[in-house]
């Protein structure tokens, strides 16, 4: 006798459908786990053994041969325990094996029967959706699963009470969604003393979902801006918090089913590998680009991090996707961030100050800067000279206008922009290209003769004159004009940094 237990196999943010066949074949005792599966998938027959076990039941002294098909689907991770002890417990006649085809199962056993949590439960709840089946999964991720819609979820403290439910002695109840947690309170704008030029740039790039770089001198408050940047921008919908969510899912860090509507904010130090930026490992996993899907990728000291890592984000900032490929393996992650990166000057950090300027400037600038190439550089819209805050700006009394204000105005210029491209897969202005760019951000007569002028002085590349024409229209937003006029094309080049001449 065969038995069947249908699971799932996560390659990124898809889940392929995989089925556990275990048979019981005459002969020398024997657990052997077949279909290209890993270290952890192998390890789960001493697991499974052990659960098994912890409920009083011995294994049939027979030759055990469980199949992951398909074969050549590589197969990671420990939530193949459930489903191959289950598969195991049905081809032992201790369980009903056709119950078990109206549901797909996940999660990891603990050698006392227990279920632990295994990532990718939301994912696997979504697959089981679209087969119209029901999903078993571990208590603790129950909430989670609940998510996935109007799909019968049961999630099991351990193995023998998921039992003890098929025969009907005690019923497992369903378990609720997890709560919606509202954006936290984080720094403030009001906190900023001067830097008027900067907040207007954050502003437009919250608006339209820009990138934007900031250069200046240590201590001048770069960071504290782009950690006040996820308070001014509108939360998350609910598309897009179970977009992000899931993505969170899969890398473990969703705890207690609960979703959450603030945008993710990730600042990854310096000395992040590739790997860990962009996504990769042994296992393929999603990188910190990922992980801020839908919310901004902070980078802190710009240069110091390894030119070949900064490169690696030049693909995911075009296509809001970030492609991973193995040999056995091709794996895409989501990848639509904002990316907010800070740098000084020079290494020294104070050029242009006589006073405290190392005897290596300007050479010493120009070697610290070009660390950062300039596709990278191209990618990023918005670019700001911050200024060193002087004695007389820190006594002065705070700003009357905060977070509050500013975040009305990019949440009036995002409903601009969801009522524009309500017909398109498009959010913001950021990403809006081809003939609808064209259509929509093309500016009057006297913005088109500025605009060449300056594409010519400036030496624009293309990607450099698409990107001038969606701040230009980011900022048209935020002053309420149907129309790109000079103004807004004016003040998008004040933004944009200017090639190097020979």
């Amino acid at each position: 006798m065969v038995a069947s237990v249908s699971t799932v196999a996560y390659l990124g943010l898809e889940a392929r459908a995989v089925e556990v066949q275990v048979q019981l074949i005459p002969g020398l005792p024997a657990f052997n786990v077949v279909g290209l599966a890993d270290k952890a998938v192998a390890e789960s027959r001493e697991r499974v053994r052990g659960a098994i076990a912890a409920m009083g039941l011995s294994l049939p002294p027979k030759r055990i041969v469980v199949n992951l098909s398909p074969a050549d689907l590589p197969k990671e991770g420990s939530h193949f325990d459930l489903p191959i002890a289950l598969a195991l417990l049905g081809a032992m006649g201790v369980v009903d094996a056709e119950t078990l085809a109206d549901y797909v199962v996940v999660g990891e056993l603990g050698l006392d029967g227990r279920v632990a949590p295994s990532p990718g439960v939301l994912l696997a709840a979504l697959h089981a959706a679209e087969l119209g089946k029901g999903l078993i999964c571990p208590a603790a991720q129950g909430s989670e699963a609940a998510w996935a819609g109007s799909i019968q979820v049961l999630a099991p403290v351990d193995i023998l009470s998921l039992l003890n439910h098929f025969k009907g002695h005690a019923l497992l109840s369903a378990p609720e969604p997890g709560a919606v947690e509202e954006p936290g309170f984080g720094p403030d704008l009001a906190q900023v003393k001067g830097q008027e030029t900067a907040k207007r740039a954050l502003e437009i790039a919250a608006a339209g979902g820009h990138n934007l770089l900031m250069i200046g001198p240590p201590g001048a408050g770069k960071s504290l801006m782009a950690s006040c940047l996820p308070g001014i921008l509108p939360p998350l919908d609910p598309a897009e918090a179970l977009e992000a969510s899931m993505v969170a899912s899969v890398a473990g860090t969703l705890t207690g089913g609960r979703l959450t509507r603030a945008r993710p904010y990730r600042a990854p130090h310096h000395s992040a590998s590739m790997a860990a930026l962009v996504g990769g490992g042994l296992k393929v996993k999603p990188g910190e680009v990922s992980l801020a899907h839908l919310g901004v990728l902070f980078l802190d000291e710009l240069p110091e991090f390894q030119r070949a890592v900064l490169d690696s984000l030049r693909q995911p900032l075009e296509t809001g996707t970030v492609s991973v490929a193995r040999a056995n393996a091709h794996v895409t992650f989501p990848a639509r961030v904002q990316l907010v990166a800070a740098m000084n000057p020079c290494r020294c950090g104070h050029l242009g100050d006589a006073a405290l300027a190392c005897s290596r400037a300007p050479r010493c600038a120009a070697d610290y800067q070009a660390k950062v190439s300039g596709p990278l550089l191209d990618r990023i819209d918005l670019h700001v000279e911050v200024q060193a805050v002087s004695a007389a700006d820190l006594v002065l009394p705070p700003p009357a206008e905060g977070s509050a204000e500013v975040a009305a105005r990019v949440a009036a210029a995002r409903r601009i922009q969801a009522a524009r491209y309500a017909d398109h897969p498009i959010r913001t202005n950021a990403e809006v290209d081809g003939v609808l760019l064209e259509a929509v951000a093309t500016p009057d007569e006297p913005g088109r003769k500025l605009l060449a002028q300056a594409s010519e002085a400036m030496r624009l590349s293309a990607r450099g004159y698409t990107r001038i024409l969606r701040v230009a229209r980011t900022i048209a937003d935020l002053a309420g004009s149907e129309g790109v006029g000079r103004l807004h094309v004016a003040e998008a080049l004040s933004y944009r940094r200017q090639a190097p001449r020979n």
